[in-house]
This record gives C-alpha cells, structure tokens and sequence, in this order.
C-alpha cells in the first residue's frame, strides 16, 4: 500500500510535509507526487521540494491513500489537472481514503465529491462545498473522506490519517516519538 501525496507548484509546505513525516514515522510507503514535468516542485512560500515520483509514474493498483494539500495556487492546480482528477476517480472507486486539507477540499467539493457529507476546509472555499455539512470542527472525516480547514491542524491532520491507516495505538506511538500530546501521557 502506497500513500500518493499530490504536490503542484503552490502547494503549502507544512500542509505536505507535517502529515508525510508523520505518516512514514508510524511505517508508511509515502511517495510525494510532482503533477509537472519535474520532480522539483515549488511551495507556495517559495521552498522547493523534490518529489519521489512524476503523476504518470503512479500506481493505481498499490494506491493505499490520496493526499491533497492545500494552497491557493497549488490547489487550483490540482483542480485544473485531468490526471489528478483521474487518480481523485480511481481511489473513490477503490474505497481508499482521501484526504484533502485547506483549499484542496474545495477539488473534492467541485467533483461533487463531498455532497451531503461532513466537511471542513479553509472558510474562504466554503462556497466551494456548498452541498457538504460545514460543521466548524477543524477536521472531518466521514466515509472515505478526511478534510481539514488548514496549515495549523497539519499534525492533527497526519495524526488522523494515522489513525484511519494503522490504528489509535500507531497514532499514540508517533505523537509519542515527536513529543506531542498523546492520550498516555
């Protein structure tokens, strides 16, 4: 099982690299997904980051999870690509989970995607989601779907893919090992 993290230029950094960290901290294959034609992608406060893999290169068969980070331009990217909308398809029609933070829900919410479902996303894409349930929490999961309203849950963010991916015992292992607060504690 793979996790795909999908990057485009704009993309917001902690929103990719807080829940990849924590995901290959609790044992996680993460491949970070340029969706260019180079594996240098630039984030959206103009940090590079080299991706492991180009979109086409992305198996479809050992898709184990879909992660969206936001980014108002690397959002808009994802959204205007054929490929990622694609790939959005294929782990809807496998049963994978997707998960999609800030603006990124707003991808999910424009393929009709979270309609009739909990979601949370940053509040100025809210319009974006306009069949979803905007509950105010901070991050929602509800089906196959994790949505999350921003940057400053990235942890919790990670943290529930975790939970979702390995169990609430991998989860308190990793929040142990980066010193967060964890439920033993």
């Amino acid at each position: 099982m793979i996790i795909y993290l999908l990057l485009a230029d704009g993309f917001e950094e902690s929103e990719a690299i807080v829940p990849a960290d924590l995901l290959m901290r609790a044992g996680a294959d993460v491949k970070l997904v340029s969706i260019s034609e180079s594996l240098a992608v630039k984030g959206a406060h103009n940090i590079t980051i080299n991706a492991n893999i180009l979109i086409d290169e992305v198996s479809k068969d050992d898709m184990g999870c879909l992660i969206l980070p936001g980014g108002s331009e690397g959002t808009r990217r994802l959204g205007e690509s054929i490929k990622v909308k694609t790939l959005i398809e294929a782990a809807v029609s496998k049963g994978v989970y997707i998960g999609a933070i800030c603006a990124a829900p707003s991808i999910l919410g424009k393929m009709n995607l979270l309609d009739g479902r909990r979601a949370a996303c940053y509040p100025s894409f809210q319009n974006e989601l306009s069949h979803s349930i905007i509950t105010g929490k901070k991050i929602e999961h509800d089906d196959i779907f994790i949505t999350a309203e921003g940057m400053g849950v990235s942890f919790e963010f990670g943290y529930k893919l975790i939970e979702l991916l390995y169990g609430s015992g991998m989860t308190e292992k990793v929040k142990n090992a980066v010193r967060a607060e964890s439920k033993t504690e």
